[in-house]
């Protein structure tokens, strides 16, 4: 026997009941915040960016490589601090 598929009309896909509600605090994207933390002067650490968007530290790099860098055309550099860490700017 054959099971019959539930038709789903997109109205209804759309009018579910479940809703994501944005906090006040986080009317940016993550993205937006991630390139405002960029563009501070004393920039940030990927520890530092990791756990103000709580990402993991490989979801940061990948999001200044690929979003960032790739599709937004921006420079990042690196400069290692005095106590070994890696702070993260966008240049110009």
């Amino acid at each position: 026997m054959m099971s019959k598929k539930k038709n789903v009309s997109t109205e209804a896909a759309t009018t579910g009941t479940k809703t994501r509600k944005q906090a006040p605090s986080k009317s940016r994207t993550k993205l937006a915040q991630l390139e405002a933390m960029l563009r501070r002067p004393v920039g940030a650490t990927v520890e530092q960016i990791s756990k103000s968007l709580d990402w993991q530290t490989h979801s940061v790099r990948g999001a200044m490589s690929g979003a960032l860098k790739k599709k937004q055309g921006l420079i990042i550099t690196s400069e290692k601090t005095d106590d070994g860490r890696r702070v993260y700017r966008i240049a110009g």
